[in-house]
């Protein structure tokens, strides 16, 4: 067995397939989550990475011969996987290196209900048992069945927003040929209860299921793997267009020009429609959206929480104030009524349910919520992230009207303009993230604070 505690994050288990993470690893986490979660009964999906099925049944091995029963829900995403813990009320595994390149694979985790299982949540005893090794268990084996819940996850899908009522819509797609080549088509290609689908166009980019992803890497938070969608959205005349990443747990949307749109805005878009349901509700943004982000959910009757990045921190905030919806930088987005789960297709039909019930482009329904010139995720590599990250604190203090705060790294705010620096959990990286009233403001703050970080 390889070097287990390289393997097992803050979140998940991800490494690279086999020299990292093999066949024999799985079998044992699945001895071990059955242990640790006292699980009668699990359900597991996977995505479409060739290694991707094997290690879910070395899983159900291991999780079998502990006397556990497997639901195997098969191919699937993120969130089919935790429509599956929700509506069965059972543990789950997703099989899936998310956005990572083709040689990774991984386990996302959780509890019933889709709750979150992390290092301080039960992520640790599983590590613990696989590196001391799992006890045998006395009594009969579970048994493993199939069980297809993708019609399911479609029509639930459509219980929390319904498009039956929207105008006809092109929609250009971007599966990255990841798992939203496999939903996409039942979510679109269906109505509520079993009622005509939508009436919605899809203009297909990389269906094809392929975890080698010949096409562009399944990651659309970097602005070059959205170059084909733009193209497409531009050429074929579609309303929007929506990237997905590799198990499409995150969405991100292009509108009717090609133009990248800010998560920030997007989760202001979905914040608005859901106080319209739930009026004065709270809703959770991490400490890196927007500054219009509060400033709307205010101005809608709502009460902003703002959170540390990350959707450990976001689950638990908005489970502890009964929010309603929360929103990140990065494009996912959590929802009360999805178990407190994010999903980037719930976040797709916000979207065009948005856009569809009413007859402007998408440009201009979104322009309200896009008030800000940002800089975006800017990398920079570090040998002393604190040393670095001290050195800007310092450039910053005491100058009149900022204001430093350290809930997660460094964040400095004035008026006009604040930034935050962050360092990577896994890299020698800070990350900075700058926003201002205008372009020329944000380029100066950017400017300085990469200056100083990369001592120039």
């Amino acid at each position: 067995m390889g070097d287990v505690a390289k393997i097992f994050k803050a979140y998940d288990v991800r490494g690279v397939v086999p020299e990292e993470l093999d066949e024999g690893i799985a079998e044992a986490v699945g001895a071990a989550f059955v242990r640790v979660t006292g699980a009668a009964r699990v359900v597991t999906a996977h995505d479409m990475r060739p290694s991707s099925q094997p290690l879910a049944a070395a899983f159900a091995r291991g999780a079998t011969a502990q006397g556990a029963d497997v639901i195997e829900a098969g191919l699937g995403s993120t969130d089919l996987l935790y429509y599956a813990s929700g509506s069965l009320n059972l543990p789950g595994v997703m099989f899936t290196a998310s956005h990572n390149p083709a040689q990774y694979n991984g386990m996302k985790m959780c509890r019933a209900g889709a709750r979150p299982i992390g290092r301080d949540t039960g992520l640790a005893d599983i590590r613990r048992l696989v590196e001391e090794g799992v006890p045998a268990h006395g009594g009969p084996r579970g048994t493993v069945t199939r069980r297809d819940l993708l019609a399911g996850y479609a029509e639930h899908m459509h219980r929390l927003v319904d498009l039956s009522g929207i105008r006809p819509l092109k929609v250009a797609v971007d599966a990255g040929n990841g798992m939203a080549g496999h939903t996409v088509p039942a979510v679109f290609g269906r109505g509520r209860d079993g009622a005509s689908a939508p009436p919605i166009e899809v203009v297909p980019l990389y269906f094809e299921l392929d975890g080698t992803f010949p096409n562009h890497e399944a990651n659309p938070i970097d602005p070059e793997n959205l170059r084909d969608l733009q193209a497409a959205v531009r050429e074929s005349g579609a309303d929007i267009g929506l990237a997905f990443d590799g198990d499409a747990d995150r969405c991100f949307v292009v509108d009717e020009r090609g133009e990248i749109v800010s998560p920030s805005a997007i989760t202001a878009l979905v914040a608005v429609r859901e106080l319209a349901r739930h009026p004065g509700a709270p809703i959770v943004h991490n400490l890196i959206t927007s500054r219009a982000v509060p400033e709307i959910i205010a101005e809608h009757g709502g009460t902003p929480i703002r959170t540390r990045v990350g959707h450990s921190f976001i689950k638990q905030t908005m489970a502890e104030s009964g929010a309603v919806f929360g929103g990140e930088h990065s494009a996912h987005y959590y929802f009360r009524d999805f178990w407190y789960a994010d999903s980037g297709m719930l976040a797709a039909l916000h979207v065009l349910a948005a856009l569809g019930e009413q007859e402007e482009p998408l440009s201009k329904l979104l322009r309200e919520y896009d008030r800000y010139a940002a800089s975006g995720e800017i990398n920079s590599e570090v040998a002393d992230q604190a040393a670095a990250t001290a050195r800007v604190r310092a450039a910053f203090a005491g100058r009149p009207g900022v204001t430093i705060d350290e809930l997660d790294g460094l964040t400095v705010s004035a008026d006009e303009w604040w930034f935050n620096l962050r360092p990577s959990n896994t890299e020698p990286l800070l990350r900075l993230n700058a926003e201002a009233t205008d372009g020329k403001t944000m380029a100066a703050v950017r400017d300085e604070v990469l200056a100083i970080v990369r001592e120039k």
